[in-house]
């Protein structure tokens, strides 16, 4: 095995560490993507800003609005941005407001249920579906009622008011909770529903941002509230170990839970030019699997001339969500989102090969079956030789390959 495992490693670093190979390419010049959006992949939209500044040496650069994925896709309704950010893809209602728009998945992240009271400090509370629901309807009002208190019989739940936070905002972190809450409750469908913005209960407290929820329930006790992963371990929040849709296990959210919630889906999603609308991973099949995961997509306009100056300009545009797709993924796990599928890269790569400029296409993308590693993990791999990453990161990513089925071990 050991000799097997040194052979592959040889056949990884015997091809070439080209970040960009049978990519687009970017043309001579300065140029400023405008973008706006979701909270929910903030972090690492903000972290692929300062890499592809550096990998272009300052002649890319990226201007991220992190207002929501309702005002991003308000703003490319409106043509006013380059390309937008959501976490909750187009309804059909909203599809009929533009024209040819084309849906990117970039990453996979989750959403976890934070909370802060002060008798239970760490990370561990086990709490289903059903339970959540009644308590953003108001039926459950007490940290030491019945319905939590039978799935925590080790936690020492104290007789306090829930003080449930929600986002005030449009927001795609909200699609995903309300899409979550409204599959393992009948009664929270039909009083609330799902959406970027719902009409929550009155004694629910709202704040703006993935930031916002964070910094209420952070500094006010007997919260409870729901943020993207990345947020609740930067803060070092306290979270909740959820029911998986099996019924069957309390779920941790990690890298490989929120993975196991999205392997099946990646060959059953539409094409980029397709209706998106009915595509969600919440309570994914599996016992490994963390319920509220989810995609989250860039939106950008197939004639690319409605909302870019130039021809110049619209091939950065390309060349930038290329970068995304393939070497910014390597930047992912670092930040606790997953990166995304070589089949789901796939059909980013369609939807950017379909991007034309008054009619002219920008880039053609080959989309034979070939036997290759994913772009990002040219640099991954650069990065270990160099020794920026440890043997256990990288194994980590060979792993990952491996469970994709992109790289095989005799």
């Amino acid at each position: 095995m050991k000799i097997a495992f040194l052979v592959t490693l040889t056949i990884l670093f015997s091809l070439p560490l080209l970040a960009f190979a049978d990519g687009p390419e970017l043309v001579s010049g300065s140029y400023t993507i405008n973008s706006a959006g979701a909270t929910f992949p903030y972090p690492l939209i903000d972290l692929w800003r300062v890499e592809i500044s550096k990998a272009t040496s300052e002649n890319l650069q990226l201007n991220y609005q992190s207002i929501g994925s309702g005002g991003g896709v308000q703003q490319h309704i409106a043509k006013t941005v380059n390309f937008a950010a959501t976490d909750a893809p187009l309804r059909k209602s909203e599809t009929e407001l533009t024209s040819s728009t084309l849906h990117i998945p970039e990453s996979i992240g989750g959403v976890v249920v934070a909370y802060n009271i002060p008798e239970i400090p760490d990370s561990g509370l086990k709490l289903d579906g059903d339970t959540l629901a009644k308590i953003y309807l108001g039926e459950i009002t007490k940290w030491n009622d019945e319905s939590i208190a039978k799935n925590n019989p080790d936690k020492s739940l104290p007789d306090e008011k829930i003080v449930p936070v929600r986002r005030s905002d449009g927001s795609g972190t909200t699609f995903v909770f309300t899409d979550y809450l409204t599959s393992t409750s009948l009664d929270f469908d039909v009083a609330v529903g799902k959406g970027k913005s719902v009409q929550w209960p009155a004694r629910t407290h709202g704040a703006a941002g993935n930031e916002g929820v964070a910094g209420i329930i952070r500094s006010t006790e007997y919260t409870i509230g729901y943020v993207e992963l990345a947020y609740a371990f930067q803060t070092s929040m306290s979270y909740a170990h959820v029911q998986n849709g099996d019924g069957t296990a309390f779920i941790e959210p990690t890298l490989d839970s929120i993975s196991a919630a999205s392997n099946a889906a990646a060959q059953t999603l539409p094409k980029p030019e397709g209706d998106w609308s009915g595509v969600s991973i919440v309570n994914a099949p599996g016992p490994d699997s963390y319920p509220i995961s989810s995609f989250t997509y860039l939106l950008v306009y197939n004639e690319i001339s409605q909302t870019t100056k130039s021809k110049e300009q619209a091939q950065a545009l390309v060349y930038m969500i290329h970068w995304m797709l393939t070497t910014g993924q390597s930047f992912s796990p670092d930040l606790l989102y997953v990166p995304i599928p070589e089949a789901v890269a796939d059909i980013g790569k369609d939807a950017l090969s379909q991007i034309t400029y008054e009619g002219e296409t920008l880039w053609n993308y080959d989309a034979t079956p070939k036997t290759k590693l994913p772009d990002w993990f040219h640099t991954v791999a650069q990065f270990w030789v160099e020794g920026t990453i440890s043997d256990s990161e990288y194994i980590n990513n060979l792993q990952y390959l491996i469970s994709q089925g992109i790289l095989k071990v005799e």
